[in-house]
């Protein structure tokens, strides 16, 4: 892999033959080449002053970066294109392989997170801030989140009542492709899900 073009077509920034650095859901990591490596970047500069003894230590004692964000993280390096938005959004349901993943990203991820946000739509932008989230207008309340440098995904909901329950969508530039595959599009939508639920907790 020409990590030079990768890091260009991806958005992450080239330090040097041996190391980049790449925005994640509001955070800077910074990868290791190779062995890719990944550590949150102001963790690894805390660590990187304490000096444990050995390196077992050391890796000890730095923040770990969750499996399943490491992966996600390599995955968008690997695969990214460099493709520019188009604007245009479109469900999981809408991609390549989609529809079959539809059934159970509904069931994992859009009814937790209904469950977790319907009734109180509002919540959702307070905690989508802390993951660089910004209001935006669709649905009775919708988000944008900046997962990657050239992905974003954008969260609306539908108020529910007496009558009707909640409803929402998460969508995603119609370029997307170009940058995650259809299984990684659902897990990051998993991940910003279980982000947002655990800072609307430490909220309440």
């Amino acid at each position: 892999m020409d990590i030079k073009q990768q890091c260009s077509r991806s958005g992450a920034q080239y330090i040097h033959p041996d190391k980049v650095t790449i925005e994640y859901l509001n955070q800077s990591y910074v990868m290791a080449i190779p062995g890719m490596e990944i550590s949150l970047r102001d963790s690894l500069h805390r660590c990187e002053g304490q000096k444990p003894a050995t390196a077992s230590e050391r890796q000890e004692s730095c923040e770990s970066v969750d499996l399943t964000d490491r992966i996600l993280m390599l995955h968008y390096l690997i695969t990214a294109k460099g493709t520019p938005a188009t604007g245009k959004l479109i469900a999981l349901r809408q991609v390549p392989g989609g529809q079959f993943e539809h059934a159970s990203f509904s069931r994992e991820v859009l009814t937790p997170f209904l469950d977790h946000f319907g009734k109180e739509p509002e919540r959702l932008v307070e905690a989508a801030a802390n993951l660089g989230g910004a209001k935006v207008n669709y649905g009775d309340v919708a988000v944008s989140i900046k997962a990657f440098p050239r992905v974003s995904v954008v969260i609306v909901l539908w108020r529910g009542d007496d009558e009707f329950a909640p409803n929402g969508s998460m969508l995603f530039d119609s370029t997307v492709t170009d940058y995650l595959s259809t299984e990684d599009m659902s897990v990051l939508c998993e991940r910003i899900m279980e982000k947002l639920a655990h800072s609307g907790q430490n909220e309440g």
